[in-house]
């Protein structure tokens, strides 16, 4: 969880980030700001959809069969990507190539709660 202090940190330029600081964070916030054009309600209604997104397709690639795991985790490559979520969207490629990778998808919980978590943060 971030503190105010890194909050500041986070909103201390157009898109929140600083340099050397995107690769500690689940959102590349500097990639997100040049997608909403540095609009900040933009940004937090896009992470909030995302959030949302993420964790419903979470749920369902831990019941879905491989055909659809694989179709699942496509969509989420893509939707994570275009947020500046990479890390997601490098585990969701691990899923999409191996859809009964059991360790990719607990990863893949791990990095959406972080993600979750952060945005809670941020957008406060």
């Amino acid at each position: 969880m971030l503190e105010n202090k890194d909050k500041a940190v986070a909103y201390s330029m157009p898109g929140g980030e600083t340099s050397g600081m995107a690769r500690h964070r689940p959102i590349d916030m500097a990639h997100l700001a040049r997608q909403t054009m540095g609009d900040r309600a933009l940004e937090q209604e896009v992470l909030g959809m995302f959030v949302n997104q993420s964790r419903l397709v979470q749920d369902q690639i831990a019941h879905a069969g491989p055909e659809e795991c694989q179709r699942l985790a496509h969509g989420l490559r893509g939707a994570a990507a275009g947020v500046g979520a990479f890390a997601i969207a490098d585990c969701a490629s691990e899923i999409e190539a191996d859809p009964r990778d059991a360790q990719a998808k607990r990863k893949l919980a791990k990095l959406i709660e972080e993600a979750r978590d952060f945005v809670a943060a941020i957008c406060r």
